[in-house]
């Protein structure tokens, strides 16, 4: 079971901080996935930095849609212990 999503920054182009319920802080690099049209818009910093928690926690989304599954954020990205 993956844990729950407690904050979501940008913190460089194109990655992600993500800190879970269970007190891990990870890194995930958003770059790889933004292919195809339905992406492209990540491509834009102002857009990119809109990142924010959907469904109680369980992934992130952009305002138009774009997500990410929540395996993939936590099973690709990397423990950081909050060192960026």
């Amino acid at each position: 079971m993956i844990p729950k999503i407690t904050n979501v920054e940008v913190v460089e182009k194109y990655k992600i901080r993500l800190n879970y319920e269970t007190g891990e802080i990870k890194l995930f690099d958003v770059l790889p996935y933004i292919a195809g049209t339905w992406y492209k818009e990540l491509y834009d910093d102002k857009y990119f930095k809109k990142a924010h928690i959907i469904s109680n926690g369980k992934g992130i989304e952009w305002e138009h849609g774009q997500d990410i599954a929540p395996h993939e954020l936590y099973d690709r990205s990397v423990s950081v212990n909050g060192n960026i």
